[in-house]
């Protein structure tokens, strides 16, 4: 009885964010057709994750190490084992931001506007596509338009998760450009919903968001970025580890 409810969270949840796309779809295109408009379509982009989380009964507690510089451009790195983690990485984001996802997001029929537009779709399978998608993205930094992206480079497969292996790709383009990693930590999103809800559906609830200190990148050249990985990885794995698995055996 409990999965059924569950999945028919989830079916409900997946309606409504059908039904407001239809809704804002006249500010998400209007916006999107300008580089220039892209702060305004963020602005409807954050409208679009709080309504579409707040009518699943899902809340997000953002925890700060340190108050964040809003008028700074940042690479935010954050664990990724749920569908919502890009809501909550958009509740943090302030100012211009894109995000960096996989090249199955343009077959996507809510998802694709942005990434033909604002968004960077990379096929990771292509080494030319690779570099096209990271040399956009390097554009978009040198604009100041903030990088979100999951690392981890897709969701794990195993359940429960943990904190997988970094690509070293975004690190190296905060060296490049000598911006600061705001680390984030997505301790229980999978607790709401894991992965895409398929196996397990959804249930209401409240998701922490620990947005740890900027490391900054300046004194760091590049082929540095393999140790960097590691440190962030290392920080945001803590968090995650402690909220999941402190007194367990993994």
């Amino acid at each position: 009885m409990e999965l059924l409810l569950r999945r028919f969270l989830l079916a409900y949840y997946f309606f409504s964010i059908l039904v407001s796309y239809c809704f804002l779809y006249p500010f998400f295109y209007y916006y999107s057709r300008n580089p220039s408009r892209y702060t305004r379509l963020n602005f409807f982009r954050k409208i679009w994750a709080w309504f579409t989380s707040l009518s699943a009964g899902v809340f997000f507690k953002i925890h700060y190490s340190v108050p964040i510089d809003s008028k700074r451009t940042y690479v935010i790195c954050a664990n990724h084992s749920s569908f919502i983690d890009t809501n909550a990485c958009i509740m943090v984001a302030k100012g211009p931001f894109h995000f960096m996802g996989k090249q199955e997001l343009l077959k996507n029929p809510v998802l694709k506007l942005f990434f033909n537009t604002i968004d960077v779709p990379v096929d990771r399978a292509s080494r030319l596509n690779s570099y096209k998608a990271f040399q956009k993205t390097s554009e978009n930094l040198a604009k100041g338009m903030t990088l979100i992206i999951f690392p981890e480079a897709g969701i794990p497969n195993h359940y429960p998760p943990q904190v997988e292996e970094f690509k070293s790709g975004p690190f190296r383009l905060a060296i490049e450009h000598k911006l600061p990693i705001l680390p984030i930590t997505l301790p229980n999103n999978w607790k709401v919903i894991w992965n895409d809800g398929k196996r397990l559906g959804m249930k209401p609830g409240v998701c922490d968001v620990y947005v740890h200190e900027p490391i900054e990148t300046a004194d760091l050249k590049v082929g540095d970025e393999f140790e960097l990985k590691e440190k962030i990885r290392n920080v945001i794995k803590a968090t995650f580890d402690e909220q999941n698995y402190s007194g367990k055996t993994q």
